[in-house]
């Protein structure tokens, strides 16, 4: 069975890429590149889903926001 998350994609200050998963707290990685990074969160899902269960439930994507706060 094929399943479809949705996956945050962002780079931190030195430079390397962040992966999160919304729908699956605490599934994120991280790689220099993003086909490394790619690679890494399938796997990073896929181990997930294997120690947590297949319970969690698909998000529909909607878009995404910045949003600016002084602080």
């Amino acid at each position: 069975m094929t399943r479809h998350f949705n996956v945050l994609v962002e780079r931190d200050s030195e430079g390397f890429f962040v992966a999160t998963v919304p729908a699956l707290p605490g599934c994120h990685t991280q790689a220099q590149s993003l086909d490394q990074l790619m690679a890494r969160i399938q796997e990073a899902i896929a181990l997930y889903l294997e120690v947590e269960g297949d319970s969690a439930s698909e998000l529909d994507f909607v878009g995404v926001q910045r949003v600016a706060v002084e602080a």
